[in-house]
């Protein structure tokens, strides 16, 4: 009898994600994946700070600049760290997330990557628009006060 997995495991989140764009709407994607790369990831080995979906001309997403170190017992059979990673999604699903490129200046940007319950690689993306620098400091200042007001809440019983 197989296995039961637990619900999930988080490989990499982009934290400063939330901070520099607003998001206004999340997605989960798949990824197309070599062996080593799959390996790598069960180890933790990724990073996806600097990451960003983009179209590039086949009628698909890329998942850029996403870093996913190379595993060392691969031997030659090894992979680019930093190549374009395919993302796999449903036709109706790839064609609002280019519109939304195209037509209104948004960004694609990875939020997690993680295993999902069976064991598949899969990314959380988020359409975003950017954040100016008063938005962001608008972002620090209410964050703060809702850290002072909790704290506020629980001396007070």
């Amino acid at each position: 009898m197989a296995q039961k997995r637990e619900s999930g495991k988080l490989v990499a989140e982009n934290r400063k994600a939330r901070f520099n764009f607003a998001i206004e709407d999340t997605l989960e994607a798949g990824l197309v994946l070599t062996g080593s790369e799959v390996k790598s990831l069960r180890a933790g080995k990724a990073n996806i700070g600097d990451a960003y979906a983009s179209d590039e001309g086949g009628g698909a997403l890329y998942l850029i600049n996403a870093h996913i170190a190379e595993y060392a017992q691969s031997g030659r059979n090894t992979h680019e760290p930093t190549r374009p990673r395919k993302l796999l999604m449903h036709k109706r699903e790839l064609d609002r997330l280019t519109g939304a490129i195209q037509r209104q200046g948004m960004t694609v940007v990875p939020l997690k990557l993680y295993f999902n319950a069976r064991g598949i690689a899969k990314v959380l993306l988020g359409l975003a628009k950017g954040k100016k620098l008063h938005d962001k400091r608008e972002t620090e200042k209410k964050r703060d006060w809702d850290r002072q007001k909790g704290r506020l809440m629980r001396d007070k019983g």
